[in-house]
């Protein structure tokens, strides 16, 4: 299956962000791709200008962002994956993955489990932390499981997306620059396919504050397509499960585990 990788600079103009997304599926769509994996923040940036009215534009735009992947899935015959700010009625926004397959029907809905509180930064302060683990969707015969940004750090997560028969783990990221985050970044994604024996697909956004470096990873941790870390791309490569069993086959690391897949720390 080809694939196909979004980086791109979403602002506080909805609507620029809306075309950078028809863009992108359009393009990802005429090369082929089946599946196109856009940001973290896609729909809309959590800019400090636009905190004090964040409840009102959330109202304002999230039906319109999911109709516009809906329809452009439809158009295109492509699934998409892509996260936004969702409204709730009582309480901060959650910051969700949406997938919707081809047909423009939505497949999964996923709301970030792990708010990004670290490095000086407090995502939980505007964002409501999801309560349910991250689904794993079937797209053209294989098994993607879907995580967020911060969620990267987060090694069991990935291991219950494998254990579940992700073949594809999809990530999309607004990953914030500093000294040495680039570096964990780029560990980060490879251990996760490496040691899941999956597919990574990594999206994320470039901005003042965000590096891109999104990526295809196979599942031995090779980087097969990348995008560098400032510009708007797109990122096309092939998978196939083909590749996946002869990679487990000659590292059959999940089938090792000795550990209970249960269990309690004392």
């Amino acid at each position: 299956m080809k694939v196909a990788v979004a980086q791109t600079s979403p602002g506080i103009d909805v609507e620029a962000n809306f075309e950078t997304i028809r863009k992108f599926t359009a393009q990802a769509a005429a090369a082929g791709a089946k599946l196109v994996v856009f940001p973290e923040e896609a729909a809309l940036l959590a800019d400090e200008s636009i905190k004090p009215n964040f409840t009102e534009i959330l109202q304002g735009m999230w039906g319109p962002f999911e109709e516009l992947l809906a329809g452009l899935a439809r158009e295109h015959t492509i699934s998409i994956i892509a996260g936004g700010y969702e409204p709730r009625e009582d309480g901060q926004p959650f910051n969700t993955i949406l997938a919707v397959n081809a047909h423009g029907d939505e497949i999964a809905r996923y709301h970030k489990l792990h708010t990004y509180d670290a490095f000086a930064y407090q995502e939980s302060a505007y964002v409501t932390r999801g309560m349910e683990l991250p689904p794993v969707i079937e797209i053209e015969g294989l098994k993607v499981g879907i995580a967020n940004c911060y969620d990267v750090r987060f090694p069991e997560l990935f291991r219950s997306l494998a254990d579940r028969g992700a073949d594809v783990i999809s990530l999309s990221a607004a990953w914030v620059s500093g000294k040495g985050k680039e570096m964990h970044w780029e560990v980060l994604t490879q251990a996760r396919a490496i040691e899941n024996v999956a597919w990574l697909l990594a999206s994320g956004t470039v901005g003042e504050d965000s590096v891109g470096l999104s990526r295809v990873i196979d599942p031995l941790g090779n980087v097969v397509a990348s995008a560098n870390a400032h510009t708007e791309a797109l990122v096309i490569a092939s998978i196939d499960a083909e590749r996946t069993q002869s990679a487990r086959a000659m590292l059959p690391a999940l089938d090792n585990r000795r550990i209970e897949l249960s269990y309690r720390v004392a």
